[in-house]
C-alpha cells in the first residue's frame, strides 16, 4: 500500500489505495459527528466523489489523507448546516405562521435585488433576516428554531442587516421600515 509521499496525483491505483486506507476512519469520525452512521456514509462518499474529480490536481507538497480529511469535513459541515436549516424549517411549520407578516413574501420575491443580496449571506444570516422579516418571528422564537442563544440570534441579525443595508442603501432601510423592528 503506498505511503503519503508516494501517492501519484490522478493514478486511479493510488487513489483506490488512498479510500481502503482512510474510508474506515472517516466514516466513523463523520458518524461522531452527525451521530447517524448512514448520513455518514452518505458525506463520506460526496467527498470521495468530489476528491475523486480534484484527484488529478492535487499536490503530494500536503499528505492525501490530510487534503482528504479537509474535504470530507467541507461536506459534513455543509450537511450539518442544511439539517440546521432543515430543522428550522420544520419547527417554522409547527410554530405556524405568525398574526401579521413584516413584509409580503410575494413581494420579497420579486426584488431581485434583495435575492442578489440574500445570497451573499451566509446561511444561519438568511435564515434568522427571513425568519424576522419575512414571517415576523422574535428572537427568541429564532433561536428556538436555529437551535442557538438569543445572543447568536442578535448578532446574525445585525451581521446580516449591516450587509443588507451595504448592498442595498436605501431600499434595505425601506423594506426594514415596513418591518417589524427589534421584537424579541
Amino acid at each position: 500500500m503506498p505511503t503519503a509521499t508516494t501517492y501519484t496525483p490522478g493514478s486511479d491505483a493510488d487513489f483506490a489505495a488512498l479510500y481502503s486506507e482512510t474510508y474506515p476512519r472517516l466514516v466513523r469520525s463523520v458518524a461522531v459527528m452527525l451521530g447517524d452512521v448512514a448520513e455518514a456514509e452518505d458525506v463520506v462518499q460526496d467527498a470521495y466523489a468530489r476528491a475523486y474529480d480534484a484527484w488529478p490536481r492535487w499536490h503530494n507538497d500536503a499528505p492525501a489523507e490530510a487534503w482528504l480529511w479537509r474535504i470530507t469535513m467541507n461536506v459534513a459541515t455543509s450537511r450539518i448546516r442544511y439539517r440546521r436549516l432543515r430543522a428550522a424549517g420544520e419547527i417554522v411549520k409547527r410554530i405556524g405562521r405568525p398574526q401579521q407578516t413584516s413584509l409580503d413574501p410575494a413581494v420579497a420575491g420579486t426584488r431581485t435585488d434583495l435575492g442578489a443580496a440574500m445570497a451573499k449571506l451566509q446561511p444561519r444570516e438568511a435564515a434568522t433576516v427571513v425568519m424576522r422579516h419575512v414571517h415576523g418571528y422574535s428572537n427568541i422564537e429564532i433561536a428556538a428554531a436555529l437551535e442557538c442563544d438569543v445572543r447568536t440570534v442578535t448578532r446574525l441579525l445585525g451581521r446580516a442587516t449591516e450587509r443588507l443595508r451595504t448592498e442595498l442603501g436605501d431600499a434595505w432601510q425601506h423594506s426594514e421600515a415596513a418591518g417589524s423592528g427589534d421584537a424579541q
